[in-house]
């Protein structure tokens, strides 16, 4: 009896301690929706629908890749960020990662305003390359990672259907220059080296229409 009794006291010990664990680990939503109101929303919205082509929708993107970006733009043990961006790296700096982890929640949560294609003339180019790729020129096809309809895959691939063509061709540029460098494995970088400026701006139009 007394046996039994130590076993349950055990297990409503364990039991407790993970609930615990579980709530601590549990971003404050609220502290992020002001947050993303407060800091975030003059360059992205609130709500993370930007209205400034230079600036990204993060409206619907995966929590996890919003996450990632986070921390990659976040100078650490006075190591430089593994994403330079002096604007960003600002704002990041008095972040904690829960902080990061709650933001990351909030705007994977919302609704996306998307944008469409605009340039009909590149539109047949945008999509060969995006369902396709170009094997001549060792060009993967787009959607074998981001998926026929740009959704991208959390963790690895960053939702691209509906965001600026603007922001995403200037993303592939920097990609191609190596200014940007925190692509796992340097694939993008080895991808956009193969891309002429017409292809990057076609593939980026025409994802932008894609839903």
């Amino acid at each position: 009896m007394i046996k039994r009794s130590l076993l349950l006291s055990l297990f409503l010990a364990t039991t407790a301690a993970q609930a615990q664990d579980k709530a601590a680990a549990q971003p404050d939503m609220a502290k992020a929706k002001q947050t993303a109101e407060q800091v975030c929303g003059a360059c992205h919205g609130a709500d993370g629908n930007s209205q400034i082509p230079a600036n990204p929708k993060l409206a619907g993107q995966h929590a996890e890749y919003l996450l990632k970006q986070l921390r990659n733009f976040k100078s650490v043990d006075g190591k430089p960020a593994e994403r330079v961006n002096g604007i960003m790296g600002g704002m990041v700096a008095a972040l904690s990662d829960d902080d990061m982890k709650g933001l990351a929640a909030h705007f994977a949560s919302q609704q996306q305003k998307s944008e469409s294609s605009k340039d009909k003339a590149s539109i047949e180019l945008g999509q060969r390359l995006w369902r396709g790729g170009d094997q001549k020129r060792g060009i993967p096809a787009c959607a074998a990672c981001h998926g026929p309809a740009g959704a991208g895959l959390p963790a690895q691939y960053p939702r691209l259907s509906g965001q600026f063509a603007e922001y995403t061709e200037a993303q592939l540029k920097t990609f191609r220059s190596g200014e940007r460098a925190n692509d796992p494995a340097k694939m993008m970088r080895t991808i956009a080296l193969k891309m002429t400026d017409p292809d990057i701006k076609a593939v980026s139009d025409y994802a932008a229409g894609l839903r």
